[in-house]
């Protein structure tokens, strides 16, 4: 293990995220949600297949032990990216990266209620001071006289879509007591490509040629960006390496900008600061307590 390697690899991997984010975005006026998760599968499926043959892991990656698990998984974690990328066309890219962070503190509370785990004073508290922060960031929006329709329902869709990451999180906890790492990155894929389909009836648009590249690079990135967040768990321990998820905000508040002439407000970055802090708690209590999460955060994706 090397944990300077598997520190870079989790900052590249968190960069690629938010460039994949991005490339939906800029799509986003014209392609429907469904679409863009369907391109965003399907193109990950070719890279996690190479990544799995030059390991000479086809054979673990293909094995599904809980077909009903993996699905359930997809279900949630297809749900989750859905609802994000359609969150991406209505709010500024920081602000559904600063808003995104409160999924883990819902995987906490779901956690509790779907797996027994117990929910300790401590972990209680961070939970609260997250979601004042996440309450911090929403607060102008909920104080405006002229409320913007479409705004709103961008911050419930991606509240929506926290939710259901957050039940992703929960159902891979459950599959990695019988999966390989390897099968759940692998039929995630699979499944988000096919329930994907399943969104064609309701409006999908036939890309231009450069929305085309850019869902597709949205595919082949994301799919690189989860190869790399899952050899970074391979690299270092889950402790040291959860606290550089909130990387995810200097990319977001970087590109926003320049690509997408978005100024972030005092309100987000001090809510998004609170939201941030109360992980790291979590993440620091949890290394306190000793519990494992590396193989779930490597099989997660920041869509689900």
């Amino acid at each position: 293990m090397s944990p300077f390697r598997g520190v870079a690899l989790k900052l590249a991997s968190v960069l690629l995220f938010i460039i994949m984010a991005s490339l939906i975005k800029a799509t986003a006026a014209r392609i429907p949600a469904g679409e863009a998760v369907f391109f965003r599968s399907l193109f990950a499926m070719p890279v996690i297949i190479g990544w799995l043959a030059m390991r000479h892991d086809l054979s673990t990656g293909f094995t599904a032990v809980s077909p009903i698990g993996h699905i359930l998984r997809g279900v949630a974690g297809v749900a989750a990216m859905g609802t994000g990328f359609a969150a991406l066309g209505l709010l500024p890219l920081p602000e559904v990266t600063a808003i995104g962070y409160a999924a883990p503190l819902m995987t906490v509370l779901l956690a509790a209620v779907l797996l027994g785990e117990r929910l300790r004073a401590f972990r209680m508290t961070a939970v609260g001071i997250g979601l004042i922060g996440v309450l911090v960031i929403l607060w102008p929006r909920l104080t405006l006289a002229d409320v913007d329709r479409a705004a709103m329902i961008g911050v419930a869709l991606i509240l929506a879509s926290s939710a259901l990451r957050a039940l992703a999180q929960v159902q891979i906890r459950r599959l990695v007591a019988t999966e390989q790492t390897s099968a759940i990155v692998f039929y995630f894929s699979l499944t988000a490509t096919v329930l994907s389909l399943l969104t064609m009836p309701f409006g999908w648009v036939m890309p231009t040629a450069a929305e085309a590249v850019m869902l597709v690079s949205a595919g082949l990135i994301g799919g690189l960006a989860q190869i790399l967040l899952t050899s970074a768990y391979r690299e270092a321990e889950a402790a040291l390496l959860a606290p550089f998820d909130y990387a995810s905000m200097l990319f977001a508040l970087l590109i926003g900008y320049v690509v997408f002439a978005e100024v972030p407000t005092g309100a987000m970055l001090l809510g998004s600061a609170i939201v941030i802090a109360a992980g790291v708690l979590i993440i620091w209590r949890e290394r306190q307590l000793g519990l494992k999460r590396g193989k779930a955060k490597a099989a997660l994706t920041p869509q689900g």
